[in-house]
């Protein structure tokens, strides 16, 4: 339950207590006025889990930080004097302490200039209402609430509003308008009117903020149980067409006559919706989110047939190239989005009994450590709103499931490499490095997709004597 103004004392969540008590206790000792602030206020009141807590110290943060973390035997202290901020971790609690500060961008910049201040100045500079609430901490009003914003009120009415006036704090840090969408996913709260229409109006400003800072926050709104909810407000404000262009290129319905797809946008939210019923793995949430990317650029009408989108997975798997790279995303994302990508089709089309173990072994080997990954992807594509047809689809998928298990089994087919390597390939054929030791290799392979050989080391080296000359001929 939010408490109003007029009762401004919270109480401490039992595993910080002793801990805070202790942080007030020197803050007095050394006479350094020290405040938690921002998100620890705010999950307290909501009675949420509390991971992190951040501190403002009016004097010098980093230095304060470093006497705190001999007296509390904390552990990976980091500091950026610059920014006037440091970390450490004490028990189970990543702490954070910043230097009261304001900091601005100009026009052209994509760094802050960060000066010195009061606490009073520095909530001021804090994104929303809700985050912009102090705690004391030293022991005469320990847990009473400083909330020059009505950030209580707002949490109680469940709505997102800025310290000042909306285009002032967007046009300080415009990441922060991110963030909004962030928050109003994360806490299923309302973005109020002026906010929002700041946010359509700011959204340009966003180029000057480093790419790093954007992924970051759009990998945080991934993270949430209802990822859509933000990623709809950043395409309602035009966000979405700033930092992912091709993702806001899915919205829309086009119809002839009586046919009609569905809204391509639409349908990834509720796959990313649905994969974050599954998993918490951030690299299958990003490819839920762009395992369709393909798709406006293959739909075609075809008559008597309806709309297609045929090799859309292919296409998409070619666009990541150029997305991953320019999030700014790490290779890992690179590879695994456009291998999940690439295959996501494949599991629907293994339905029926004349599929061969052939069929299932390519799979097997294309998707490798990641078929279980593969298979939630294709669960979570299930968007129907028919239960019966979703029903079908989930036991198609389950047939699919226990058939790659048969072939398994069978095959022990998941680590499959080659059982005859290059190296033994050129030994035994008197080659060189080059373009026809692979082709020995992929016959052998090919040999073992389509059951002609077992998958063990001897046969595949009779096979090889048995092929060599005439493949090298």
């Amino acid at each position: 339950m939010i408490r109003d103004n007029n009762m401004q004392n919270i109480r401490l969540p039992k595993n910080t207590k002793s801990l805070l008590h202790t942080i007030g206790r020197i803050g007095m000792e050394t006479d350094t006025p020290v405040y938690a602030v921002g998100g620890f206020v705010r999950d307290t009141l909501l009675n949420h889990p509390i991971r992190e807590i951040d501190f403002v110290v009016v004097g010098d943060g980093p230095s304060f930080a470093r006497k705190l973390k001999e007296a509390l035997h904390g552990r990976s202290f980091v500091v950026y004097s610059k920014f006037g901020t440091a970390s450490f971790t004490v028990e189970h609690f990543k702490l954070e302490f910043v230097s009261a500060r304001k900091e601005s961008y100009r026009n052209d910049s994509r760094k802050p200039d960060i000066k010195k201040t009061s606490l009073e100045e520095d909530l001021t500079r804090r994104d929303f209402t809700i985050n912009a609430m102090a705690m004391h901490l030293d022991q005469k009003n320990i847990g009473s609430i400083i909330d020059p914003f009505n950030g209580l009120k707002d949490l109680d009415k469940k709505i997102i509003r800025t310290p000042l006036k909306a285009e002032s704090t967007f046009s300080e840090d415009p990441l922060r308008m991110m963030r909004a969408a962030r928050f109003a996913g994360q806490l299923l709260f309302a973005i109020d009117d002026d906010v929002l229409n700041a946010m359509r109006s700011q959204k340009e400003r966003l180029n000057i903020v480093s790419q790093e800072r954007i992924t970051d926050e759009l990998l945080k709104i991934l993270s949430h149980d209802r990822p859509s909810m933000g990623f709809h407000i950043l395409l309602e404000t035009g966000i979405l067409g700033i930092i992912i262009p091709e993702l806001a290129c899915l919205t829309g319905v086009e119809q002839r006559g009586d046919h009609h797809h569905k809204d391509v946008f639409e349908h990834t939210m509720k796959v990313v919706d649905n994969i974050a019923k599954y998993t918490d793995n951030p690299l299958l949430r990003f490819t839920a989110l762009m395992h369709d990317i393909g798709k406006p650029r293959v739909k075609r009408f075809i008559k008597g047939e309806g709309w297609t989108f045929h090799g859309h997975e292919i296409v998409g798997r070619h666009m990541l190239k150029q997305i991953v790279p320019r999030l700014k995303l790490s290779n890992l994302y690179l590879k695994y989005s456009r291998k999940l990508t690439g295959l996501h089709m494949r599991p629907i089309q293994l339905i029926g009994e004349d599929v061969t173990d052939s069929a299932i072994r390519r799979l097997l080997v294309q998707a490798g450590e990641d078929i279980e990954d593969l298979m939630t992807l294709c669960r979570a594509d299930i968007t129907s709103g028919n239960p019966n047809r979703v029903k079908k689809h989930l036991a198609n998928f389950d047939y699919v499931t226990r058939r790659m298990a048969e072939v398994e089994e069978k095959d022990r087919m998941r680590a499959f490499q080659s059982p005859v390597r290059g190296d033994e390939i050129m030994k035994i054929c008197r080659l060189d490095p080059g373009p026809m030791v692979g082709q020995l290799k992929k016959k052998i392979e090919e040999a073992i997709f389509e059951g002609h050989i077992p998958n063990d080391h001897d046969a595949a080296f009779h096979y090889l004597l048995k092929i060599k000359d005439e493949v090298i001929q």
